[in-house]
């Protein structure tokens, strides 16, 4: 069975990569594997029927026979554990390579949201001049330790995985901010990521869907 995920149908990105269907996406062709995308609307995610799926209202959705999973996180790793080629055999290094996942999107992508925030949507608050720059040191903040721990390393374990597909696709977010720069090893980190064949295939996925939409 071939399992389906749900994307947007207009995404807020442009076409840029950044809606988090691109993450599964990537996920998918990192292993090889078929997979459908269902396309829904702004009003739809707060329907009964994707409220079903996606208790938050968001996506991407995953469905597979019985199975439903939402969160990245969770349906990567799914992936992950069901395909290889996401997770090493080792199951000490595999182990470090979930922590790596978490630590994409529980310490290092909270304080990128938080900027994006700010750069977006409390641009014309009249206290946002004063709090940006103390946002942007909180980014600074989980990028400096990370780098340390990346080091000349192409990759944060030992070989390519879904710790660094997770942790690349965080990072992305932080291109037009220029940050990551800041970081010569993090920005050749994140350009390694999106060499990839793999993830040129989902970026190329996700902006045709958005353009035969618009």
């Amino acid at each position: 069975m071939i399992p389906t995920i749900t994307a947007f149908d207009r995404s807020p990105d442009g076409g840029k990569g950044l809606a988090r269907d691109t993450r599964v996406r990537w996920a998918f062709e990192e292993v090889g594997q078929p997979y459908e995308v269902r396309p829904v609307s702004m009003q739809a995610m707060k329907e009964p029927a994707h409220l079903a799926l996606h208790p938050f209202g968001q996506i991407p959705t995953y469905e597979e026979g019985d199975l439903v999973l939402f969160e990245t996180g969770s349906i990567v790793l799914h992936i992950a554990q069901r395909h290889k080629g996401l997770l090493p055999d080792d199951g000490d290094a595999r182990a470090r390579a979930i922590t790596w996942m978490f630590a994409a999107v529980n310490t290092v992508e909270p304080p990128i949201l938080e900027l994006t925030n700010a750069r977006l949507l409390e641009r014309d608050k009249p206290w946002n001049k004063e709090r940006l720059p103390l946002v942007e040191d909180r980014v600074r903040e989980r990028l400096g330790p990370l780098s340390d721990r990346l080091g000349n390393a192409d990759w944060l374990d030992g070989a390519f995985s879904a710790g660094d597909l997770m942790m690349v696709s965080v990072l992305i977010r932080l291109k037009r901010s220029g940050i990551v720069d800041e970081y010569p090893n993090l920005s050749a980190y994140v350009a390694r990521g999106e060499a990839r064949p793999a993830y040129k295939r989902a970026y190329a996925a996700q902006a045709a869907a958005f353009k035969g939409d618009a």
